[in-house]
């Protein structure tokens, strides 16, 4: 835990804060500090041309009365500043009671004096910046040292939260998280034909140290290794012909329709419309859980703030609620969704599942997407296994563009690379494969699933939502998979 904020004076911010808030007709009321630090670090062809350090502490107050919602935020840490923004939020939740409909809490148990943090070895931002320089440097040398690369950006980003919560009912929590991401990108040209193109690696975002560069959780080394050889084949590859084909999906890039396709989908204040000005709506809606069929019965996808090194992981959420799982599809039909503490209450939940968080303190805390995982194959089953089984089809990895309308139902997906499958084998690459389906067309024709060892997880650091737009960070454990008879096109240089 960081010494530095829990130094300052969290308690009596907060005593400050709620003893202002507490006033007649107030049935919620709620004081948060949050410290973010964000590292970045950016070097083309192995040397540094841009590096960032910044960090932003401020403090918010929320409140509640029987027919008023009212927020406010200060960066001043002092209980004097701390009152007075109590003040002000209760003076929004005043001039909101007009309009009507007040904010209603599902009940929580109080935390008191809890604490946790992310698990990791060595904080990213202990580690001076030249030895952080060095790694990505030494990562770029060797792809610059193939012949057919001409260019590597590679960067760093790291990012420490620590975050302290108390209400009226008594809860406190302090925590802190830390997250990291490196990524490279290679970029070729083929010295015979002339194209280009570029190749981006797939290790993922990970709430991790800095031990993750030097092989925990990821073989870097394998994978800038291995990078060249991917990049010649894609410099090589001919176009798709567009089709209908049985794909093989692998973990890297199927992360990411799980994350557009069900995670932003089963978020219930977007069935309920709170989102529907800008990141827009849902198909599905409350009154289709338990009923409306998903996928295929081998389509199982749990949502769980617990998972270890996940990205959406903490002990509580922004409104004090303790972590947990659930389910959100189970064999192939919706039956949950994720929720804060209002838009429980506005079904008639008994709680929240704990999804409230704030980007910063001067942002007010809004459902955002817990890990959200697609389970494996209780079966062995490798990514082999499936490939072994397609006649004629593709092979897809690593994540790239990405479309989908307003209400979650159509979609279109590329991939970093796409490999054709002949008789049950991995044949020659192609380029320009993008494949594209409705939500429920394509998760029931989920025919196959790897096992536990083709899970992998990946995620998005930086998923935006709301108004003003926020960004939170959120992982996606997926096996491999096999869907059969998906449209593919062919969309030029675009992957």
């Amino acid at each position: 835990m960081n010494q530095e904020f829990v130094a300052l004076p969290l308690r009596r911010l907060a005593d400050a804060a709620l003893d202002r808030a507490r006033r007649p007709g107030v049935r919620h009321a709620a004081v948060q500090v949050i410290r973010t630090r964000h590292g970045h670090l950016l070097l083309r062809n192995g040397s540094t041309t841009a590096t960032a350090d910044t960090e932003r502490t401020a403090l918010s107050v929320r409140v509640l009365t029987d027919r008023g919602h009212g927020f406010a935020a200060t960066s001043e840490l002092t209980a004097e500043a701390a009152a007075t923004t109590a003040e002000h939020a209760w003076q929004v939740a005043r001039a909101c009671q007009p309009l009507g409909g007040g904010v209603v809490f599902a009940d929580e148990p109080v935390h008191a004096d809890a604490l946790w943090c992310s698990a990791y070895q060595v904080n990213p931002f202990d580690v001076p910046e030249p030895e952080r320089a060095a790694v990505l440097a030494g990562w770029s040398r060797d792809l610059l040292a193939a012949p057919h690369v001409s260019s590597v950006l590679a960067k760093l980003t790291a990012v420490q939260e620590n975050r302290f919560y108390a209400d009226l009912a008594g809860t406190t929590t302090t925590q802190q998280r830390v997250r990291v991401h490196p990524q490279v990108l290679a970029a070729g040209e083929h010295p015979r034909t002339g194209a280009v193109a570029t190749l981006r690696s797939l290790g993922p975002p990970t709430a991790r140290g800095w031990e993750y560069l030097g092989g925990t959780g990821w073989d870097w080394a394998g994978e800038i290794a291995a990078m060249p050889e991917h990049l010649a084949a894609k410099l090589a590859a001919r176009p798709v012909r567009p089709g209908n084909y049985d794909l093989v999906l692998d973990a890297s890039n199927l992360w990411l329709t799980v994350h557009e396709t069900v995670g932003h989908a089963t978020e219930l204040d977007r069935a309920l419309g709170h989102e529907m000005s800008y990141a827009g709506t849902t198909f599905a809606t409350p009154e289709l859980r338990g009923r409306l069929r998903y996928g295929s019965e081998l389509m199982t996808v749990t949502a769980d703030r617990t998972a270890p090194h996940g990205m959406a992981t903490v002990g509580f959420d922004d409104e004090g609620v303790a972590a947990q799982s659930w389910p959100l599809i189970e064999r192939g039909v919706l039956t949950g969704f994720q929720t804060d503490r209002s838009t429980a209450a506005a079904i008639g939940a008994t709680r929240s599942t704990g999804c409230a968080f704030a980007e910063s303190s001067s942002h007010v805390p809004l459902p955002r997407m817990p890990n959200v995982s697609l389970q494996p194959s209780p079966l062995p089953c490798n990514t082999q296994d499936l490939i072994a089984g397609v006649a004629d089809g593709l092979y897809l990895a690593g994540s790239a563009s990405w479309s989908i309308d307003s209400r979650r139902e159509n979609f279109q997906f590329t991939a970093q690379r796409c490999h054709r499958i002949r008789a049950g084998r991995l044949a020659e690459p192609v380029s320009g494969a993008a494949y594209q389906s409705s939500t429920t067309d394509f998760w029931r024709s989920l025919a196959g699933l790897g096992d536990a060892s083709t899970v992998t997880s990946f995620g998005a650091d930086f998923c935006g939502k709301g108004r003003p737009a926020q960004a939170a960070a959120a992982s996606h454990a997926v096996p491999s998979a096999l869907f059969h008879g998906v449209s593919v096109l062919h969309v030029g240089g675009a992957t």
